[in-house]
C-alpha cells in the first residue's frame, strides 16, 4: 500500500508496517494513528520513541516486561508495575507491542513462542 505523507510516497506492507524503516517520520505515525482511530498524546509518543531508540540500539523490539521496568518509576512495586502495564493497554487497546511497532516504523514483532 502506498501512503502520501508530506508529499512523499511511503510504501507499507499489507498489515500497514513500513517497507523501508528510513521512511519513518512523526507525520507517518500521526497518519497511521488516525487510520487506526488513535489520537497521539505525550504518553503515546513516549512509547513510540522508546521503541525506536531501543530498536536502534539493540536491533530488536523490547518486551513488555522491559518497557514496564524501563519506563515505569524506578523501584516500582509489583502492583504499580501492573497499573502501568494497564495504562499501556489503555493507550493501545488492541495489542500494544504491534501497535507501537507499527507507529514507530519498526518491523512487525514476531509471535511469542
Amino acid at each position: 500500500m502506498t501512503l502520501n505523507i508530506a508529499g512523499k510516497a511511503i510504501e507499507t506492507n499489507p498489515q500497514g508496517y513500513l517497507c523501508n524503516l528510513a521512511d519513518w517520520s512523526e507525520d507517518y505515525a500521526e497518519k497511521i494513528a488516525a487510520q487506526d482511530g488513535l489520537k497521539l498524546y505525550n504518553d503515546h509518543w513516549e512509547l513510540i520513541l522508546y521503541f525506536r531508540e531501543y530498536f536502534e540500539e539493540n536491533q530488536m523490539m523490547p518486551t513488555m516486561h522491559k518497557v514496564v521496568r524501563e519506563l515505569g518509576k524506578k523501584g516500582m512495586s509489583f502492583h504499580e508495575q501492573k497499573a502501568y502495564e494497564k495504562h499501556i493497554y489503555q493507550l493501545f487497546p488492541k495489542d500494544p507491542a504491534h501497535e507501537v511497532c507499527k507507529l514507530a516504523g519498526l518491523p512487525m514483532p514476531q509471535p511469542d513462542d
